[in-house]
């Protein structure tokens, strides 16, 4: 684990070369189809598990995560083999290494087009009023300002499937978070952005357009991928795109380190530039679990 551009791809390739592990996405975004580079997605991702599973127009979310890498884990255990699970996202790693209960499957997609409609005709005050009629402690604990999680909260009220039921194979189980200096993160953010850009991100995000996929899909929540909309419409100039793309993912690292601040039972492993030194840091950790 560890914020964006921290090298977690690199240090677990390494490290599953070195131990025959199976590499295994965790990353909210790479497991759409098309969205290569704007989601970084490694140069060795035929080698990797769970990206490239679902098309861009297609809802996601940590409950379709955490059943279908349970299921690849215990089929792995039953082939006598490891695995090393990375990626960013961090609700995703932990929700499975924990073994969260209560995770729904991803929402109905007509649910969610007639909640939108709602909210467009009758305003977020009306599904939030309900919400609160419906399940005031629920209401209560809801950011009732924010219409993404008062429509997934009216979603799940409504969605009478069962919630998914996992349990992981007892595999020896140990979290690395890397941990680089503040600056040379923001300075590996600003270098990922311009590479992206030079790799011709510009065309990917015009070609997935030409091909139908909708502004409003939920693939192009991906952070730059707006920006990169706005670009192709003429709304924002290259170096808008990329100054906004480098703030935004700026943000989202000091999300994520907040986040890993909490990760219960994780090694911080202090990285520079290189990985080779942070994979010996985990080696160790690994061949002496008391250190």
């Amino acid at each position: 684990m560890g914020p964006t551009a921290s090298g977690k791809s690199e240090v677990a390739e390494l490290l599953a070369d070195r131990l025959g592990l199976q590499l295994v996405n965790a990353d909210a975004f790479m497991v759409y189809r098309g969205l290569d580079i704007g989601t970084n997605k490694p140069a060795r991702k035929a080698e990797y598990e769970l990206i490239d599973i679902v098309g861009p127009d297609e809802e996601f979310g940590v409950g379709e995560y955490v059943r279908r890498a349970a299921d690849l884990l215990e089929r792995l255990f039953c082939e006598d083999r490891g695995a090393v699970v990375v990626g960013g996202t961090g609700f995703y790693v932990r929700a499975l290494f924990e073994e969260y209960t209560g995770l729904m499957p991803a929402p109905d997609p007509a649910l969610r087009e007639r909640l939108d409609d709602r909210e467009r005709a009758e305003g977020l005050p009306a599904l939030a009023k309900e919400l609160a009629e419906m399940a005031p402690e629920i209401a209560q604990a809801t950011d009732l300002q924010n219409p993404v999680r008062v429509r997934r909260a009216l979603e799940k009220l409504a969605d009478s499937r069962p919630p998914i039921a996992f349990k992981l194979p007892p595999f020896a189980k140990s979290k690395f978070i890397l941990d680089p200096p503040q600056n040379d993160l923001d300075e590996a953010i600003a270098r990922r952005v311009d590479a992206m850009f030079a790799a011709g991100w510009e065309d990917e995000v015009a070609e997935l357009l030409a091909k139908g996929v909708a502004k409003t899909s939920p693939a192009f929540r991906a952070i730059g991928y707006q920006s990169l909309i706005g670009l192709i419409e003429g709304r924002l100039s290259t170096e808008e795109a990329r100054l906004k793309t480098i703030t935004e993912t700026r943000q989202y690292a000091k999300r994520q380190r907040t986040w890993l601040r909490s990760e219960p039972s994780a090694h911080v492993i202090p990285t520079g530039n290189a990985a080779k030194p942070a994979v010996e840091a985990v080696f160790e950790c690994l061949i002496s679990p008391g250190k």
